[in-house]
């Protein structure tokens, strides 16, 4: 067997590899980030101190209402998951959200549309999710949904930009496989759901909300066209999603974590 047929299968996710820094630069760095946050956090700083500064970070709503841009900058430093224990369902939501929310949609999008478009989806879904979350966590509070403790709920993580971002993804998959991604980005937040009353848990309704977003964002026609390079020509094709070059569906034919209870 020569080296060319060894290498074969392998070389489209070798080059993807290798090329990411360039395709990508501003997710690499993000993701750099939150790998460190996450090392600092876990081992860095004693448990207490850790407790004391994702608590100060979380998006609850005392929080929200105390220092609202620091508890929104700050929670999207983080990830709220685990990267060893994988048997877990942490485990399962950390390579949802982080490995594809971040990792590969983010940068998918950070090619296709540039960087500032980019930010500004993330960014946008993880504030716009969390602050309409709010909303409903206020009315549930007054029907007695929710208990009073979730005021100063540890709330924090990547999970509602990864989500939206998981959601204006559909674009990057061939059209047969749009309506299956659709139902997976609404369904996955679900199966760890908790009840109460008519509504499920806030950090479900944040990933749901943070979902609607993105696949709002499908019909938005700034996003269904990719960056276009000086000179005119397309910027070329990711190696997530086959058919940059085809016309993408609207929001409708596209639909058919944070985590879900926590990521």
């Amino acid at each position: 067997m020569n080296s060319q047929s060894l290498w074969g299968p392998l070389g489209r996710p070798l080059r993807a590899v290798r090329g990411y820094p360039r395709r990508a630069p501003l997710t690499l760095g993000y993701v750099c980030l939150l790998l460190a946050g996450h090392v600092w956090v876990g081992h860095g700083l004693s448990t207490e101190r850790a407790d004391d500064m994702l608590g100060y970070l979380s998006t609850n709503l005392d929080n929200l209402r105390d220092h609202p841009l620091s508890a929104l900058l700050g929670s999207a430093l983080f990830f709220d998951g685990t990267l060893t224990d994988v048997t877990s369902t942490d485990f399962v939501g950390t390579l949802i959200t982080l490995g594809l929310g971040v990792c590969c949609f983010l940068a998918w999008a950070e090619h296709r549309w540039g960087k500032r478009r980019a930010v500004a989806v993330f960014l946008g879904g993880h504030v716009a999710a969390t602050l309409l979350t709010a909303v409903v966590i206020n009315v549930a509070l007054r029907h007695g949904w929710y208990p009073t403790a979730v005021r100063q709920a540890l709330d924090y993580g990547v999970s509602y930009g990864a989500q939206t971002v998981l959601a204006i993804g559909t674009l990057a998959l061939p059209r047969w496989g749009r309506l299956p991604w659709a139902v997976f980005v609404l369904a996955w937040p679900l199966g760890g759901a908790e009840w109460a009353g008519p509504l499920p848990d806030f950090t479900t309704v944040g990933h749901l909300t943070a979902a609607a977003l993105g696949f709002g964002l499908l019909g938005v026609p700034a996003f269904r066209r990719q960056r276009v390079r000086a000179g005119g020509l397309p910027s070329p094709a990711g190696d997530v999603g086959p058919q940059r070059g085809s016309a993408p569906e609207s929001a409708s034919s596209a639909a058919g974590a944070k985590t879900p209870p926590s990521v």
